[in-house]
Parts: C-alpha cells; sequence; structure tokens
C-alpha cells in the first residue's frame, strides 16, 4: 500500500540528502589540519588566561608597574579634586542656608516692628506714665488729647496707650456728649492714663516745655502726674483693618 504524494515531503527528503552528503565521507587532509590548528589556539587561549589570572602583578615588567602605578596616582588626583569640589559645593550650600536663615531673622524683627507700630502686638520698654485728672467740667477735650499725643510724638514715643485704647497712626479723638473724649470709638473719662514708651529724659521734658501739656493742664486747675519708668507696659491690642484704597506700589526698576 502506497503513501499519498505530497510535494513538501519530497523536498525535506532532498534536503537532509544534501547535507549528509556535505558532512558525511571522509575528512580531508585540510580539514584534520585545520581542525589541530583551531584544538591548539584554543588551548593556548585558554592557557594564556589562567597564568595571567593567577600571577597577577608579579608577571607585569618594570614599566607596566610604573605604568600602572601613573593611572592609579592620577585616579587618586582625580578623587581628591572631586572631593574638594564637593567640600566647596556644600560650604556654599551652607552660606546659602545661613543667608537665607538671617534673611529670615531679619523679616522676623521687621515684622515685630510693624506689629508695635500697628497695635497689634504689646510692647514694654522705658518711658512714663502721665495721669490727667480733670477737675473741671470737659477740660479735658478731644484737641488737648491730639496736642499732647502730637508732643508725645515730637519727643520720640514710639508705643502709646491711653486708658485701655492702643494709640496708633489711625487713631482719631472726639468729644463725647457725657463729657468724656471718644478715642477710637471708646469713650474714656477722667482719670486719663497715659503710658508712653521712649526716651523718659526726652518724654518728661517735653511734657513741660513752657505752654505745653502740663502747663496748659495746671492753668487750667487739673492734675498731671508724670513717673519716669524704666520699664513701662503698652498691652492694649487693636485689630488691623486692610486699607480700603490704599494698595502696595510695585518697586522702581
Amino acid at each position: 500500500m502506497s503513501s499519498p504524494y505530497h510535494p513538501d515531503s519530497v523536498e525535506r527528503r532532498d534536503a537532509w540528502r544534501r547535507l549528509r552528503g556535505g558532512l558525511g565521507g571522509r575528512p580531508g587532509r585540510f580539514q584534520v589540519l585545520a581542525a589541530v590548528l583551531l584544538f591548539a589556539l584554543g588551548f593556548a587561549v585558554v592557557t594564556q588566561a589562567r597564568e595571567t589570572s593567577e600571577t597577577g602583578l608579579t608577571a607585569l615588567r618594570q614599566t607596566e608597574l610604573v605604568r600602572l602605578l601613573d593611572d592609579v596616582s592620577e585616579r587618586r588626583e582625580r578623587l581628591e579634586e572631586e572631593a574638594t569640589a564637593l567640600r566647596e559645593q556644600r560650604e556654599a550650600l551652607l552660606t546659602s542656608s545661613d543667608a537665607a536663615a538671617e534673611a529670615a531673622e531679619a523679616a522676623r524683627q521687621r515684622l515685630d516692628v510693624y506689629a508695635v507700630l500697628a497695635g497689634t502686638a504689646p510692647a514694654r520698654g522705658p518711658g512714663l506714665t502721665m495721669v490727667v485728672t480733670d477737675v473741671g467740667e470737659r477740660t479735658v477735650t478731644a484737641a488737648f488729647m491730639l496736642d499732647m499725643l502730637q508732643e508725645l510724638r515730637d519727643a520720640g514715643a514710639e508705643a502709646v496707650q491711653v486708658n485701655d485704647v492702643r494709640v496708633v497712626a489711625s487713631t482719631w479723638f472726639a468729644d463725647g456728649e457725657d463729657g468724656s473724649v471718644v478715642v477710637d470709638g471708646t469713650p474714656l473719662t477722667s482719670p486719663f492714663t497715659v503710658r508712653a514708651i521712649g526716651d523718659p529724659d526726652v518724654l518728661e521734658p517735653a511734657m513741660r516745655i513752657p505752654g505745653g501739656v502740663v502747663s496748659d493742664r495746671e492753668q487750667r486747675g487739673d492734675s498731671v502726674v508724670i513717673t519716669e519708668l524704666d520699664d513701662v507696659v503698652v498691652d492694649a491690642l487693636r485689630a488691623v483693618e486692610p486699607p480700603q484704597y490704599a494698595r502696595p506700589a510695585p518697586p522702581e526698576d
């Protein structure tokens, strides 16, 4: 019983036949010689590699050792240069951090100053207290309080408080209907206790100049008591109201 004919099967049998013909048969003289040479070359390579790995530096010549030493020295110098550059970079970063810290400290100090001037933080320092007692009828008016504040500022007062009201740049005075003096919307009555921080040796004489605060009150029969102190606390605070019209101006080029 014959097998069915298939073209692919015939082609595969022809290919295998040609391959066996190319490999088959007795090897020629040149083929044997080539095989021997290849074996000898492979053996020599393996032997050299093994000897090199076993002997290490002992097999190197003096000139090779000198060149190797020079290479190691050059690499060490490069590594030292890199280490020096990294140290310099580290120092630069530390210096930059110090500058940032100093800038932050300066900003914090400016913020403290602005808080005192704006009345949002308590303040303390040398200065004086001045108690004005109105013995008459409405002799202490808003105009007097304004003149007194101006005299204190001209004498260098840095923080001022009248009774429980912090006095700042935007403070306003008005005469109340009941004989009080309205300060920033708060009615105040006698006695008026003024606390001012500044140089007491300047503030006190400024209050006593002829025609000044003390002279004016004494002419009206009121009582004025001034006490110079090394430590005056101005602890009345006020809330900051955002400006309605003013906006920060961009810096000039």
